[in-house]
């Protein structure tokens, strides 16, 4: 929540589908999925409903995404309709952490009614902006910044690497909130 309100000037939107979410974290607006059942496209697609345009997307799960590279996400979409960050993942980009601008709704929706629930399966629709790796380097180690914590044993990882990276010289003395 912080790296998100640091890069964009205001608090996130929380796309989350359980009951108690509004408790999760005071100060969120949470809104559920607009077209339940959906997926993370589905996800997507409220986030750019429900959120002023354009939009930055990071799932609740990644703990360390910068806010330099929030930044730059949100940049790219001054030359694009979407902007990606490339990665080694199974995709080859990051459709859960990159940004989206308002002609991604009327595409996701036509995407989604045509029974497609891949996070990218809207892109050929749009103009599609993509970060390089060799970028994505600039803000830091892509292997952390897209580190996903899934299981209890995730968490547990996330947290050695959060301390870690917190007590490295890079830190520069300063020993940041840790992820909730």
């Amino acid at each position: 929540m912080n790296t998100l309100t640091e890069a964009l000037g205001e608090p996130p939107l929380l796309v989350a589908n359980a009951p108690d979410a509004g408790a999760w974290r005071a100060g969120l607006r949470v809104v559920p999925d607009v077209r339940p059942g959906l997926g993370a496209l589905g996800g997507i697609y409220t986030a750019v409903v429900e959120a002023p345009a354009p939009v930055v997307c990071v799932a609740w799960d990644m703990p360390f995404v910068s806010v330099a590279l929030v930044q730059a996400l949100a940049a790219g979409l001054d030359t694009h309709d979407a902007m990606l960050a490339e990665s080694d993942g199974r995709r080859g980009v990051e459709p859960l952490c990159a940004a989206y601008g308002p002609a991604c709704r009327d595409a996701i929706a036509a995407t989604l009614d045509a029974g497609d629930l891949r996070a990218i399966g809207f892109h050929q629709r749009i103009s599609v902006g993509i970060l390089p790796l060799s970028q994505v380097r600039r803000f830091g180690d892509p292997e952390l910044l897209f580190f996903n914590v899934n299981t209890a044993d995730d968490l547990a990882r996330a947290d050695g690497l959060w301390r870690r990276h917190a007590s490295s010289p890079s830190s520069g003395g300063r020993t940041p909130e840790r992820p909730r």
